[in-house]
Formats: structure tokens, sequence, C-alpha cells
């Protein structure tokens, strides 16, 4: 079988865990975590990093840090996963849906203006499977109605956007609070993991606080506020750290994958995984879309590949449609055909850093003979 994502460690990495077993930092108040924070920061060009224990909790955290009020709203896209509406509702706040850009796949940015309200009090944008949204007009609109940015960059890490004015900037240094996962399957993989990144210094001490159940310094069993055990461990973090270090030639071989792809399924009825020419994806995970003329959904494809030992995964399924959230009384009624149709006929294949050239062509001669068989 060939997996939807392996990742890829060098002895060194192991040897930096093992390192930290045998000093005996194996908590969150080892020195990896510092390190680890202040590498990723410095690479995404962040002052400030504060690791968490997953990307779903640096999101709730950074909600968390905003200070929304009850009923206070939160735009984002319906096609993501769900913490991305699960840290707005768990803090209270509300979720607010647009749709996607049908060639990129990520929110539809000229979708959010009609969106805002008076209780609209900040914007989600989340840079889907590695391709980053289109941030300068988003940007713009959250500046003209003073809402914060809380961006999701869990699935991009390094990707880069270029501004109208011609300079790129790394996908993760946009937010107020920008927040990324290190879940295994990720380019920088600690096993579970996170961080939020910021240049505001309150929010940074804010976000630190929260992580570690607001302890008062000196005071350490006293609480004036109520947090979270989110902490990352000293072993994740060094695991983490080592990869920081190659963080391009991880790139470069996601790029690969994706050009890889891009030649073995070229001319086959499927839109491929995009890159706009102001955006420079990450590639975190190669995705296809059944055009409407094959005569079956994405979830057949995913049988007829699994039958050929190959492992898939469907896309997201959109916040309106998700069965958790209805029951919650959000989105009745509500239709995104964009991402109702990514949904039906969206899938991505195998992806991993530890797969190899061979693993791909074999994916794309699977996917040929699937559609053959149509």
């Amino acid at each position: 079988m060939i997996p939807v994502s392996e990742p890829w460690f060098t002895p060194e990495d192991a040897a930096r865990v093992a390192a930290c077993v045998s000093s005996g930092w194996v908590s969150s108040t080892g020195p990896a975590v510092k390190q680890f924070e202040a590498a990723w920061a410095e690479y995404i060009g962040r002052r400030f990093g504060i690791a968490m224990s997953s990307g779903t909790t640096a999101l709730q955290a950074s909600v968390a840090a905003l200070n929304l009020a009850p009923g206070d709203e939160v735009i984002l896209p319906t096609f993501t996963i769900i913490p991305c509406a699960l840290a707005a509702i768990y803090n209270g706040a509300v979720p607010v849906l647009v749709d996607s850009d049908p060639k990129t796949w990520c929110m539809d940015v000229s979708a959010i203006e009609a969106k805002i309200t008076p209780r609209t009090r900040a914007i989600m944008p989340v840079h889907i499977y590695g391709h980053p949204v289109d941030m300068e007009p988003l940007l713009a609109i959250a500046a003209a109605h003073n809402l914060a940015v809380i961006e999701d960059a869990a699935e991009a890490h390094g990707a880069r956007y270029r501004m109208r004015n011609g300079d790129w900037a790394r996908c993760g240094s946009f937010g107020r609070v920008s927040c990324f996962s290190f879940y295994a399957n990720k380019l920088i993989a600690t096993g579970e993991g996170g961080m939020a990144l910021t240049d505001d210094p309150d929010l940074a001490a804010r976000l630190a606080s929260l992580r570690d159940l607001c302890f008062i310094p000196g005071e350490r069993f006293r609480h004036e506020a109520t947090g979270f055990n989110f902490r990352l461990t000293n072993m994740q973090a060094a695991l983490g750290l080592g990869q920081i270090e190659r963080t391009e030639e991880l790139l470069r071989r996601k790029r690969a994958m994706a050009g890889l792809y891009r030649e073995e399924l070229d001319g086959l009825p499927l839109q491929l995984a995009a890159e706009e020419p102001w955006a420079s994806s990450s590639f975190w995970m190669f995705g296809i879309v059944l055009d409407d003329s094959v005569p079956f959904d994405a979830a057949e494809m995913a049988r007829r590949l699994r039958c050929c030992e190959i492992e898939t995964r469907p896309f997201f399924l959109g916040m309106h449609q998700q069965p958790a959230l209805l029951k919650r009384g959000l989105f009745a009624g509500e239709r995104y055909p964009v991402a109702e149709r990514l949904a039906r006929r969206g899938l991505y294949l195998p992806s991993g850093l530890g797969s190899s050239a061979s693993d791909f062509r074999r994916v794309a001669k699977a996917v040929r003979g699937a559609l053959e068989r149509a």
C-alpha cells in the first residue's frame, strides 16, 4: 500500500529526541521548546512563536486571546477542516461561512464583504492544501472594517504569496496571529503539535499564558484567569528542530512531486492542484477534482485506487454540511455550490515526503487506469 502521507525523518532527528530522553527534559519546560519557537518564528518572519499541542489548539487559543464577546462573528471558508469552526464556537463566537474559489479551492475573498455585519470581529483565511489565499485584498477588507485576521497556515509550511508590488512573503506572516500544525503528515512533523505566531508582544504573552493554564509567575497555583493545557513537549520540539533546518529541501521534494503528477496526469479529465502566478504553493497534498464528464464520484475513485493498493483521502466536507454543526442550529439552509462540488468530486493522492518518484508514477498510472475503466 502506498500511504497518503509518509513522513521523512533522519537519524539526526532521532538522535535529538533520544538526547531529550537521556537528559530527562521530556516535558514542555525543556530547552528545545524555546529553540523550536524561535527557529520557526524566524523562518516565517514573525517576532514571537508560542508552541502548542496541535494546530487545533493553536487556533482555539488564538481566538481566545482576542477576547471576543459571545455572539461575535468570525468569517471563514466553509471548505476547511472542522477545528476552524470549533475555534470560534468553543470561544462563544459564531462562524460565518463563505464559498471557495473554484481554481485555488481557498476561500473566495470577493465574497467576504457581503458577510460582514456589526458583529463581525475577525476573518480566518485558510491556505488550503498548501496554496495561499489571495491575502492582499483580504487584508484590505480587514483593515477597512477593523477586523482581526487569524491566519490558518496549518497546511502551508513554506508557501509564499506575492504582493501586488512584487514582494514575496511567507504564509503565516500576515495575520494578527497565525497558526501552524506540525501533525505527522505536515512538512514539519512532530507527531502532534502546533504553533501560534504574532508580532504583538501583548498578544504573545496572552497566548503563552493561555497555553499554560494561566499560571501566574511567582504565584503558580493562583489563577486570575482560566486557560488551557495546550503545551508542546520538549521531545516533540526536538523532533521538529532538525526539519526546520532542511525546510527548503523538504519544499523542493514537495514541488518535485507536484511537477511529476502534473506531467503524468496531463490530458486526463481532471482539475489538478493549481498554482496562481501570485502564489508559490507548498503542495502539502496534491489534490485532483474529477471533471463532470467522469461518470463516478471521488468516493468511487478512492475505491478503485484502494484496489490498486493506493491510499487516498477525500476532500473536506463543508462546514455547512457537517451534521455536528447542523445539530447546533448553525448554517440551516445555507448552500455553497463550489465547496459542495469539491467535496463530491475531489480527493488527494499520496503526497508524503517518504514516498518516491516511482511511487508517484505508480499512483498516476492507477489514476489513468481507473478513469479508463469509467
